[in-house]
């Protein structure tokens, strides 16, 4: 019986591919070439750890077994292989070579999984891109990666159509789903269905290329500017794989996780790779506006043992009343990307006594967890995102990367095997985040005597008042608990006197009976001092975000300059 790769001698590999060198590469390129008619290097794969040889040994070891649900149907690893095998071949077939870039603008379905494995399978990069962005946010991230091929689904193709207008070089489509008769067609697109249709299997191995290869090309949020693209390795995701395992106990065998957050975003992505390493059953949600009792439905007939959600999530999720009963198998539940209250904490331990509540902290350049956070920590700890990964190194450093002292405000710096190679196409950016050889994370920490990080602002957006620095997220999270208060975001507008003064915009629980500047100070005193309370108050209806939903503190900055200073100013 031969466990973890395929019964039968290794064929001739039969990707023929010649030698592209680009101007951006740096020394670690991407997979080596295998001239035509070379044998295939099965051993030298086999000792790799990528998605592609991942899927391979899963394929070998237990065919029969799922790798994916979704929507009902099961896609066996035997099968995944298959089609992936298959996508690569059709891949090949249109020109993509080791380098080349591959953008996936796809909702949560398997073809982003198919198209994320066949891609890297040979050696090229993928692009996941957010089909929330707008059609020229859509058009630049196409052009700056310079995308070869992109594969979506038909109900995206008015976006992709729209963003492929001012491209000099458009990149081939293929395109999955059905299409009503009357869609928007991209031009000369291709067909997803009869790339996998193929009948029989390849008679090829998967993976060529190492761990230290560029696998995704993971674009930032952008809300300052234009977004930056993360060159992250193969060996990028299995550092944070390795702490995914670790976090999430995932130990057992019959673990069946369910991809509950978007798959292009990083969070998403990162949540599936523990489960994928270690054979699990993945469920992938379908995209649609989140249902707490759709959730809970899918959680129940799947049997679900793990997911990671943001807060708001597991707050709706928290507040249905059948949740014990529906979501019993539940024995990890994640969260990160945004704060979690202590009462949201208290009712997660409440309603899953039993289970492994896990916190997971970090950023896209480290692919993405640096810290993490599990047990009753979670509620002893609340406000801190946790303790560095065991394989993560970390400071906290002033301006002049010197330490600081325990308890005190600085910089947070990273090293550690899941740090980006690069931003792409942008040595500037680069250079400038690995200064003083380390990673510079842009997030303000404090650290606390047993270690756990505390996160203060990001440094971009403090505000310097009278010569004392106010950290933003500290005044936000003092005034977001005021019961008018439904959302809250504050920002610095110069100020003649005082360099700059602290300014809420406040989104209220009932427009009707919105809280004045005079409640919100009152509110705090007790928790900040007085240079840190606002002095005006803005008043909207919704605060504006990103596609990721982040909000977009330079558009508060616009609005609040327009104002011309009115304190309290309206909608």
């Amino acid at each position: 019986m031969t466990l973890g790769t395929e019964p039968v001698p290794d064929p001739p590999y039969p990707f023929p591919h010649k030698q592209k060198a680009t101007a951006h590469m740096v020394q670690e390129s991407n997979a080596q070439p295998v001239a035509h008619g070379a044998q295939f290097d099965g051993l030298r794969a086999a000792r790799e750890t990528t998605w592609a040889t991942q899927l391979t040994r899963h394929a070998g070891c237990t065919p029969d077994a799922v790798a994916i649900r979704f929507d009902g149907r099961s896609i066996t690893w035997r099968q995944l292989r298959d089609r992936v095998a298959q996508l690569a071949l059709w891949f090949v077939d249109h020109g993509i070579e080791p380098g080349d870039r591959v953008a996936l603008l796809l909702g949560n379905r398997p073809e982003f999984l198919e198209t994320l494995y066949a891609a890297t399978s040979l050696g090229a990069i993928a692009v996941p891109v957010n089909f929330r962005l707008a059609s020229d946010e859509v058009g630049f991230i196409l052009a700056d990666s310079g995308a070869k091929v992109i594969v979506t689904e038909a109900a995206f193709e008015p976006l992709v159509t729209a963003a492929l207008t001012d491209l000099t070089a458009a990149p081939t489509a293929l395109v999955a789903g059905a299409r009503a008769a009357d869609a928007t067609r991209i031009d000369r697109a291709f067909e997803y269905h009869e790339a996998v249709s193929k009948s029989g299997a390849p008679e090829q191995p998967l993976g060529s290329g190492s761990g230290q290869d560029a696998a995704a090309i993971m674009y930032t949020s952008g809300t300052t500017g234009h977004p930056k693209g993360a060159v992250l390795t193969h060996a990028n995701f299995q550092a944070v794989t390795d702490t995914m395992i670790r976090a999430w106990r995932l130990f057992e065998d019959g673990e069946i996780t369910l991809a509950a957050t978007p798959l292009f975003h990083i969070g998403g992505l990162g949540a599936i790779n523990g489960p994928f390493a270690t054979g699990a059953t993945i469920v992938i949600a379908p995209t649609a506006a989140f249902d707490p009792n759709t959730t809970l439905d899918l959680i129940a007939a799947e049997n679900v043992t793990s997911t990671f959600m943001v807060p708001a999530q597991w707050q709706a999720l928290c507040a249905a009343p059948d949740a014990a009963t529906k979501a019993a198998t539940l024995r990890t539940l994640a969260w990160g990307a945004a704060p979690a209250t202590h009462d949201l904490l208290a009712a997660m331990s409440r309603i899953f006594p039993h289970a492994n509540i896990t916190a997971v902290f970090g950023q896209t350049e480290m692919a993405p967890v640096t810290c993490v956070m599990t047990g009753d920590d979670s509620i002893r700890k609340t406000g801190s995102v946790g303790r560095p990964a065991f394989n993560v190194s970390i400071r906290v450093v002033d301006e002049q990367m010197r330490d600081v002292a325990t308890g005190e405000i600085g910089e947070i710096v990273y090293r550690g095997p899941n740090l980006m190679r690069e931003y792409w196409n942008n040595p500037d950016a680069t250079k400038a985040a690995f200064d003083g050889g380390w990673f510079h994370s842009g997030d303000l920490v404090r650290c606390d005597d047993e270690g756990y990080v505390y996160v203060v602002d990001r440094k971009k957006d403090m505000i310097i008042s009278g010569g004392e620095n106010i950290y933003s997220a500290e005044v936000e999270n003092a005034l977001a608990w005021h019961p008018r208060v439904r959302e809250i975001a504050v920002i610095g507008r110069p100020d003649p006197k005082w360099g700059e003064s602290v300014v809420a915009l406040v989104v209220p629980a009932d427009p009707d009976a919105p809280p004045t500047l005079a409640e919100l100070v009152e509110f705090s005193r007790e928790t900040l001092a007085s240079y840190k309370k606002p002095r005006e108050l803005v008043l909207l209806d919704e605060l504006p975000r990103n596609a990721t939903g982040k909000v977009i503190k330079n558009v508060l900055r616009s609005h609040v300059e327009s104002l011309a200073g009115t304190v309290g100013g309206g909608r």
